[in-house]
């Protein structure tokens, strides 16, 4: 059997714990990301998502355990792996223009200086940024506009690799569902495989190819794996409609109100905690119109958690 593109291996990530002893994050976490394929991860606070995020980045060091990109082990930052943080991290000396015309220089050092410009300037019309706004510096743009500055930053680069570290979080309901879908048509037209962490439920069943669940810390692990079985492309309209839809987000909002907390505190004892596969709602998406009508889905009870389900 082959190995996926990304391959994590026996993670384990333990600090001190401030009395002498050891704090175990997370515990032989295992699991595989495919090239092209689009994943997110869900967790309550203190499991361990952004340490996994920066470990796969280079940007932290495992306990133990190994990350594989491509069949070789990841070591340290790299032009292959980009990321978006929730903070932008913008170099605010720089224009939302010469910011991703850094970024692509330091890729593709041989280019020409047209051909760098040119090619930052398409990236950042992808995410609906062109005339005089490219030229203003990150405090002078608004925080969804900085957003797509990153956006295009990281893919102007063509990493291997995209990780996101909740990049929506700090925007309006609105700004982030336009930015959603200039994200998802950028990755759309590539092959590059994404990695993202997020706190809204819905946002991950919009997005994603399939959705890691994490319990609780500490010895937290990524205990499911969720397919989500919806067509794309996806309209934001009509995936609520889809038959399968609520099947997944009740599936969702259970686990990571119940048995996220059941699964966590102790040490497995397991060498290789390998996720649980999960497929919610069975039913084939758009039946065909001589078929049976699937019955009415299970409807999220009205003290259930809504979009931000999970607290930071």
């Amino acid at each position: 059997m082959s190995k996926p593109y990304v391959s994590v291996e026996r993670l384990t990530q333990q600090f001190p714990d401030g009395s002498g002893g050891t704090l175990t994050v997370f515990e032989n976490a295992t699991f595989g990301i495919e090239k092209g394929e689009f994943v997110c991860i869900l967790g309550h606070s203190g499991c361990g998502k952004s340490t996994i995020m920066n470990i796969l980045a280079g940007l932290a060091e495992p306990s133990s355990g190994v990350v594989k990109m491509d069949g070789f082990a990841v070591s340290g930052p790299s032009l292959d792996r980009g990321v978006v943080f929730q903070n932008y991290s913008l170099l605010p000396w720089l224009s939302a223009l010469k910011n991703v015309i850094f970024g692509v220089k330091a890729r593709y050092p041989d280019w020409s200086k047209d051909k760098v410009e040119a090619h930052a300037r398409d990236y950042l019309a992808m995410v609906g940024l062109e005339g005089e706004a490219i030229h203003r510096k990150p405090a002078q743009l608004s925080g969804g506009m900085r957003q797509r500055v990153s956006i295009a930053r990281a893919f102007a680069n063509h990493p291997k690799l995209l990780l996101l570290d909740e990049p929506f979080g700090a925007l309006d309901a609105l700004t982030r569902g336009t930015i959603q879908d200039e994200l998802v048509k950028i990755w759309s037209g590539t092959e590059q495989t994404v990695f993202m962490i997020t706190h809204d439920i819905d946002e991950a069943i919009f997005l994603a190819d399939r959705i890691l669940l994490m319990s609780n810390g500490p010895y937290a692990r990524v205990a499911e794996s969720v397919e989500i079985n919806l067509p794309r492309p996806r309209s934001r309209t009509e995936v609520i409609d889809d038959p399968n839809y609520y099947a997944i987000r009740n599936h969702l909002v259970h686990f990571l109100g119940e048995r996220s907390k059941e699964l966590s505190g102790a040490p497995t004892g397991a060498d290789d905690n390998k996720p649980e596969t999960v497929r919610p709602g069975q039913k084939a998406s758009r039946p065909a119109a001589a078929s049976v009508p699937d019955p009415e889905p299970a409807r999220i009870k009205p003290d259930a958690p809504t979009l931000r389900a999970v607290n930071q």
